[in-house]
C-alpha cells in the first residue's frame, strides 16, 4: 500500500521546485555570459587545459604590448636617424654648391646649423628618456653644442657620454633583436667630418674660394658621401627591425586569435541548447509552483471516506 500524506506531497513539489529553479539559474548564467560556468569546476575534466592555455594566452597579451611599444620606439629611432642622415645630405649638398659658384659665403653658417639638427637627432628621445644613450637614459649622450667646440686637435670621442649597452627585445618565443643604437655608432664619423671642416688647413672659408680650398673641399666630397651612406645604412637597419616587429606582431595576434577559439571551444556555452534549456527550466518552476499552490488549497481530510 502506497502511503499518500499532505507532508509528502509538499516535500515532493518542493524538490521539484528547487530543482527546476536551480536549472534555470544555471542555464540563465549561460545565456548571460555565453560560458558555461564562472569558475574552474564548470570545467572538471579540462581545468588543466584550460589553465595551461590562458597561460600561454597572457604570455601571448604580454608580447603583443611589448611589440607595440617597440614599433613605436623603432618609429621614434627612424625619425631621428632620417633627421641625422638629412643634416649629412645637407652639409654635402652645401659643399658642391659652393664649389659649383666657386663662392663660401655662407657655406660654414649651412654648416653649422646641419650640426645642430645632426646634435639634437643623436639627442632624440623617447618617453622622456634618451633614444641613443644605451643604458645611462637620462644623461644627454651628445655634448656637442656649437662647430667650435671641435675646434683643434679635441678628441671626437669625448663628446660622446653614451654606454655600450644595447637594448633587446623578445618579440615572441623565438624570436630576440637588438633595437638599440648607440649616438657613438651613429655620429663618430659624422663628427669627425665637421671637425675637418672646422680645422680646414685652407680656411677660413668664407668667401670667393681659392684654388686650393677648391681642391680641399672637393676632397671632402667623398667622405661626406661615405658618412651619408653609413647612415642610410644605420636607417635602413632600424626599417628591417621595424618590418620583423610588424610581423612578429601580425604572427602573435594569429596565435592569440587561434588560442582564444580554443578556449571558446571549451569555455563557450552552446547558445542554441542553453536558451532551450532555459525555457524548459521556467516551464519547470511554473508547473511546480502551481502545483504548490493547488496543494495549499486541499487537503486529504476533504477525500477521506466518514467512518
Amino acid at each position: 500500500m502506497i502511503r499518500v500524506s499532505t507532508s509528502g506531497n509538499y516535500a515532493t513539489v518542493l524538490a521539484n521546485l528547487m530543482r527546476a529553479q536551480g536549472s534555470q539559474l544555471f542555464y540563465g548564467n549561460q545565456v548571460a555570459t555565453q560560458k558555461k560556468g564562472q569558475d574552474l569546476k564548470a570545467y572538471a575534466t579540462s581545468a588543466d587545459t584550460l589553465t595551461a592555455m590562458n597561460t600561454v594566452k597572457a604570455r601571448l597579451q604580454s608580447y603583443r604590448d611589448q611589440n607595440n611599444v617597440v614599433a613605436d620606439r623603432l618609429a621614434s629611432q627612424d625619425a631621428a636617424l632620417n633627421q641625422v642622415t638629412d643634416a649629412a645630405g645637407k652639409v654635402r649638398e652645401a659643399i658642391a654648391n659652393a664649389l659649383a659658384t666657386g663662392d663660401a659665403q655662407t657655406l660654414m653658417e649651412e654648416v653649422k646649423a646641419q650640426l645642430q639638427s645632426a646634435t639634437e637627432g643623436m639627442n632624440a628621445r623617447y618617453n622622456g628618456k634618451y633614444l641613443f644613450a644605451g643604458g645611462q637614459v637620462d644623461t644627454k649622450p651628445v655634448t656637442v653644442n656649437d662647430l667650435s667646440d671641435l675646434s683643434g686637435p679635441v678628441a671626437v670621442s669625448s663628446f660622446f657620454k653614451n654606454d655600450s649597452y644595447k637594448l633587446q627585445n623578445k618579440l615572441d618565443d623565438s624570436t630576440t633583436i637588438t633595437s638599440g643604437v648607440l649616438a657613438s655608432d651613429i655620429g663618430t664619423q659624422l663628427l669627425s667630418a665637421f671637425q675637418d671642416l672646422q680645422n680646414s688647413p685652407v680656411g677660413p672659408l668664407n668667401g670667393q674660394l681659392t684654388p686650393a680650398q677648391q681642391t680641399w673641399l672637393q676632397g671632402r666630397l667623398a667622405a661626406w658621401d661615405g658618412v651619408r651612406t653609413d647612415l642610410t645604412g644605420l636607417t635602413a637597419s632600424n626599417g628591417l627591425l621595424q618590418q620583423r616587429v610588424d610581423t612578429s606582431k601580425e604572427r602573435v595576434a594569429a596565435q592569440d586569435t587561434t588560442l582564444t577559439g580554443m578556449l571558446g571551444d571549451v569555455t563557450d556555452a552552446d547558445m542554441g541548447l542553453a536558451a532551450t534549456q532555459l525555457q524548459m527550466s521556467q516551464m519547470a518552476v511554473q508547473a511546480a509552483a502551481h502545483v504548490f499552490q493547488s496543494l495549499q488549497g486541499s487537503s486529504l481530510l476533504s477525500i477521506l471516506p466518514m467512518g
